[in-house]
């Protein structure tokens, strides 16, 4: 099923695993070449750090021809900063996907090709059965819910997100930061008002805030309701904890856990691809710091959710590449416990000229994590 997307980067090749690239599992890309700059959007760049504000060493860029912008609100140019163009996949042959369907009902694993095959499956309604296929083999007829309430302590953010709705500058007319009172406060109201089981708190990286700012807040909802589970701080939040405190990913974990850290959401996975990734979020951490901080995580028996974000400039390629990566540290490690697609919304942020995904291909998405995450137990709608 054709989608309206950007042109898609250089071309994969299948091959031996590259973990240099982005190109893991069998699929290859080079990494120093960008794909076709779009009114000089596009910078080709050897050191990350050189488009890494957060290192203080960026030259200042002008909203209108930054990708990222300086706030969600700042874009004034009529110039689109994202373009889309339809990404054709010729249709599988049938002999590719009756292939895959006798993997499938045989257990067997699923490969890169096999992932791009089933992008460019005809038959939704089949691509369904089968996916319906495995989730009975993994899951069996069960559906697990719980009752949460999302807590965001601060939108104050230092990174500057192309798809971020959320973030501010401290100062702008909407940013906020909680105090511990205010949380605890905010907390307690929602607890008294509904059945929560847990509280799923992220937040902007911000500037100013020490990492005991974290800690204590952790601690105070903890003491607070110690029967509601704490599902807090993406990878992206530990890499910035972290990075200002100079402490080890385990140590600043460890420190969490103490405070009250259950479990940690998904959130910051975005897409793995550099070449897309730098486009839509250079300004935070990479991939391999994202599945560092997961692999951490895990190495210390906290229990994680794995995120991807689809339906922007992003290629069937690219996803499949960031869903096989998410399965080979489940390999590894056996820590995530739920996989959560998240379909990119276009309103009040500086990719808003993009479409959104439709509805067939969030199941199409859908229908291909279930088969090709084999060893993730749960995907989350």
């Amino acid at each position: 099923m054709a989608r309206t997307i950007p042109a898609p980067p250089p071309a994969f090749t299948h091959g031996p695993a590259d973990t240099t690239a982005s190109g893991a599992n069998g699929l290859r890309r080079d990494p120093s070449v960008l794909p076709e700059d779009e009114g000089g959007l596009v910078r080709k760049v050897a050191d990350r750090d050189l488009l890494d504000p957060l290192a203080g060493n960026v030259a200042p860029v002008p909203p209108e021809t930054s990708p990222e912008g300086t706030s969600a609100t700042a874009r004034t140019s009529a110039t689109p900063l994202f373009r889309h163009v339809r990404e054709r996949l010729p249709a599988s042959p049938d002999h590719i996907l009756a292939e895959i369907e006798r993997k499938v009902r045989a257990g067997e694993r699923l490969t890169a090709a096999d992932g791009m095959a089933l992008f460019a499956a005809p038959d939704l309604l089949w691509l369904g059965r089968l996916a319906r296929h495995a989730q009975r083999r993994i899951s069996g007829d069960t559906v697990f819910f719980n009752i949460n309430r999302h807590l965001n302590l601060t939108n104050v953010c230092k990174a500057k997100c192309a798809f971020c709705s959320f973030r501010r500058v401290d100062g702008e007319s909407g940013a906020y930061t909680m105090t511990v009172a205010e949380a605890v406060a905010t907390a307690r109201a929602t607890v008294a008002a509904l059945p929560i089981t847990e509280l799923h708190i992220v937040n902007g990286l911000h500037p100013d805030l020490p990492f005991d700012y974290d800690v204590d807040m952790l601690r105070a909802l903890s003491d607070a309701l110690p029967h509601v589970h704490l599902k807090a701080f993406t990878a992206v939040e530990i890499w910035w904890f972290a990075r200002i405190t100079g402490k080890s990913y385990a140590e600043v974990l460890h420190d969490l856990r103490e405070a009250g850290l259950g479990s940690m959401p998904g959130g910051g996975a975005e897409i793995f691809a550099p070449v897309v990734r730098r486009r839509i979020c250079g300004y935070k951490s990479t991939a391999e710091d994202w599945l560092a901080v997961h692999r951490t995580a895990h190495g210390l028996g906290i229990r994680t959710n794995s995120t991807m974000l689809y339906g922007h400039i992003e290629t069937a390629a690219d996803r499949i590449d960031h869903l096989l990566r998410l399965r080979d540290l489940q390999d590894e490690t056996a820590g995530f416990q739920v996989f959560i697609p998240l379909r990119f919304h276009n309103a009040n942020n500086r990719m808003s000229d993009l479409p959104m995904a439709t509805p067939l291909e969030t199941a199409r998405i859908f229908a291909i994590s279930r088969l090709t995450l084999d060893n993730i137990p749960h995907l989350k709608a």
